[in-house]
């Protein structure tokens, strides 16, 4: 069992073996708190599925380098995404 849910603007695939999902951030969600999906496109048969926030985790860190040979210019960024952690029940 199956079902495609669109959560932040983004569509997911989330089975029966699902148990957490990692999406975008989302600021005004608490710990704890249960999340509607904003549209079920797909769900086989007639299950439900209900996400809570189990909390927000940050990702990996991507290091970003810039650099113009001969120019002796280098400059290096980094950047961590933050991620909202569901917990998804049947």
């Amino acid at each position: 069992m199956f079902a495609i849910v669109e959560i932040s603007g983004e569509q997911f695939k989330i089975s029966e073996d699902t148990q957490t999902l990692r999406v975008p951030y989302m600021a005004d969600a608490a710990e704890g708190q249960e999340v509607p999906f904003g549209r079920v496109h797909f769900s086989e048969g007639n299950a439900k599925p209900v996400a809570t926030v189990k909390g927000h985790v940050r990702g990996e860190k991507v290091i970003v380098f810039h650099k113009k040979r001969r120019k002796r210019y280098r400059k290096t960024n980094g950047h961590t995404q933050r991620y909202t952690e569901l917990a998804i029940t049947w």
